[in-house]
């Protein structure tokens, strides 16, 4: 039998997906029920593009249930104290300043579960992680990402 995928995470992010799942199964179930029901009265369902777009939204609002379910029940709480002390590692966050002289930038590196580039958390599987994972404070990485190569320093982990 195939071996399900562990999905790392804080316990802050298996809360928000927590949190999801049970608006999901609680308010818009509903909702998407209440669509359908309403245009199945508009009569012909052949021609119905209401119904249509409803029954689109129930398939999505199912398979995003069953995703969120599958990775809070696979999901591998990272410990604060993983990770060897001074090293990049999954749940810590990193400062680095992009070489010659760029500005610094500070990103948590998380699981792909919870990764939010626009709240500073990237995910263990970005090339930028890949690449930080393992090197400790004065270190200058080379870093592979789809504009090219750049090289940075770490400034701070914490």
């Amino acid at each position: 039998m195939a071996q399900e995928k562990v999905f790392p995470m804080t316990e802050e992010g298996k809360q928000k997906l927590e949190q999801e799942l049970e608006y999901l199964k609680t308010v818009r179930r509903k909702e998407v029920v209440e669509r359908i029901k309403v245009a199945r009265s508009f009569g012909d369902l052949s021609e119905n593009s209401e119904y249509d777009s409803a029954k689109e939204e129930q398939a999505f609002v199912e398979g995003r249930v069953t995703t969120l379910e599958n990775m809070i029940r696979n999901a591998k709480i990272i410990q604060e104290d993983e990770g060897s002390t001074g090293q990049v590692s999954l749940g810590k966050t990193v400062t680095f300043q992009e070489l010659p002289n760029g500005d610094e930038e500070s990103y948590t590196i998380v699981g792909s579960a919870e990764a939010d580039p626009f709240e500073g958390k990237i995910s263990n599987d970005s090339p930028i992680a890949r690449s930080l994972m393992g090197k400790g404070v004065g270190d200058e990485v080379s870093v592979q990402t789809p504009g090219g190569e750049m090289q940075v320093k770490i400034v701070n982990i914490k």
